[in-house]
């Protein structure tokens, strides 16, 4: 697939190497020639320096000739005008970042749609979100709906409490056919393991789940954890995903925000009207304890800079905060900032890359997650009829090595998936897989 991203940043670098990687062919479009030097540096990509809203720019990038049109430069309207233009210019598919709410608006939606963008995304947004639905599932440190929520994939650390520690993993005999979960896989010491026959489950393992909506808290019981219900709460940073943390929650819980600069605190405290705005640097120990840190039930560290989340949450969880979250937008940082304890890592390039990656698929993907702290990514399929999974049993298809099934959902039934199990045109299928499957995948169900 051609695909043209516009702006070599943080996040158009990551998607350079992470598309490159997979075997698409990358131009890349940025006016700072030292960004793409470095991303050139990084990834098999062809350069071009530039205006990415400029007609001879966009020219000379052969969007005419591209499958996919990504838009991700800093500046929002540079985006949504640059995804506009490249569309007319014969792009197959274009798609912006935007840092507004407003524009996902279904009335405005229609707007963008006729201008010829095709879809658009807010990383902001979504990660919220996430961070919203983590404060109710507190026991673990990813939680991903599929299917409306009738199968789900829960992540979480196994404590010296658990009672899996020793055990072996179960879920491989050919007669279980009625398992509400199974393991998929396990990250250990920064590896990613797909879950195999005869693998123990040790301390400190990541454990990745794939769970009917009716054993999800059975499953969270696993983790040697207690759910804990949030009542008091602190947002470190007034950042677009600290804001709408506190907007979506202030109603629910109390809320303390804490934001270094004085102008913007202000702001906030006129648009948080529940939230308790501090103007306070949480990086100052004594500050943070005065404020309350230790008796908080969750605390939420989303500053613009990955160090200070990352202290300030290994502060929070000292202190005995049951729920610490930090955002790292250092990739190289995500497996330092587990290791030491804290509970979820949250990053917007990853976020980002799941909401993209469906794009550049040759099958109908309904969903992906590319998952943080893990190299592996979680598929939702529909399975098309007479397609080669629909030919033989699971154990029989001879799926990639690095990659397993995890759950089926057909009609208004659910299943964890065995290997005698066969699929049917129109199942909704779950796959868990390393990076270098995920292209192969797609053939199974097309």
């Amino acid at each position: 697939m051609k695909i043209v991203i516009a702006g070599a940043g943080e996040m158009g670098s990551h998607l350079a190497k992470m598309l490159s990687g997979n075997g698409h062919d990358i131009t890349i479009i940025d006016g700072d020639p030292k960004l793409l030097a470095d991303v050139a540096s990084l990834a098999d990509v062809i350069t071009v320096e530039g205006d990415s809203t400029a007609f001879a720019v966009l020219r000379k990038a052969a969007v005419r000739k591209c499958d996919l049109f990504i838009a991700v430069n800093h500046v929002e309207n540079d985006n949504v005008v640059a995804a506009a233009l490249a569309k007319q210019l014969g792009a197959k598919k274009s798609i912006a970042r935007i840092d507004n709410n407003e524009y996902l608006e279904p009335n405005n939606k229609e707007i963008f749609i006729s201008m010829g963008i095709d879809y658009l995304f807010y990383p902001e947004k979504v990660a919220a979100q996430e961070v919203i639905n983590l404060l109710g599932h507190t026991s673990t440190t990813e939680y991903v709906d599929f299917s409306s929520g009738r199968l789900s994939l829960v992540v979480f650390r196994l404590d010296p409490a658990s009672k899996l520690i020793g055990r072996e993993l179960s879920g491989f005999a050919d007669d279980a056919a009625q398992l509400s979960y199974r393991t998929v896989a396990i990250a250990r010491a920064g590896q990613t393991i797909i879950a195999r026959r005869d693998e123990i489950f040790m301390e400190g393992d990541v454990v990745y789940v794939i769970a009917r909506q009716d054993a999800v808290r059975e499953v969270m019981e696993f983790s040697g954890q207690s759910n804990v219900e949030i009542n008091n709460m602190m947002i470190l940073g007034g950042s677009r995903i600290g804001v709408r943390i506190a907007s979506e929650l202030q109603n629910e819980v109390d809320v303390k925000l804490i934001e270094y600069n004085a102008e913007k605190a202000y702001r906030l405290a006129e648009l948080l009207d529940k939230t308790l705005i501090i103007n306070e640097d949480g990086r100052h120990i004594e500050a943070m304890l005065e404020e309350g840190l230790a008796n908080m039930d969750a605390f939420v560290a989303v500053t613009g800079r990955s160090e200070t989340n990352i202290l300030a949450a290994m502060l929070a969880k000292r202190m005995g905060v049951k729920k610490v979250i930090a955002e790292v937008e250092n990739l190289d940082y995500i497996n330092l900032a587990e290791s030491i304890g804290i509970d979820t890592i949250i990053n917007k390039k990853l976020i980002t890359a799941s909401n993209i990656f469906r794009f550049t698929m040759s099958t109908d993907v309904q969903a992906i997650k590319c998952l943080t702290g893990s190299e592996a990514e979680v598929l939702e399929f529909i399975v098309k009829p007479n397609a080669p999974a629909t030919r033989a049993p699971i154990k029989e298809l001879r799926l990639p090595q690095d990659t397993i099934i995890g759950g089926v959902v057909r009609g208004d039934k659910v299943f964890i998936a065995v290997g005698n199990m066969e699929l049917n045109a129109y199942d909704r299928v779950v796959v868990f897989a390393m990076p270098a499957s995920i292209a192969k995948i797609g053939y199974f169900f097309n």
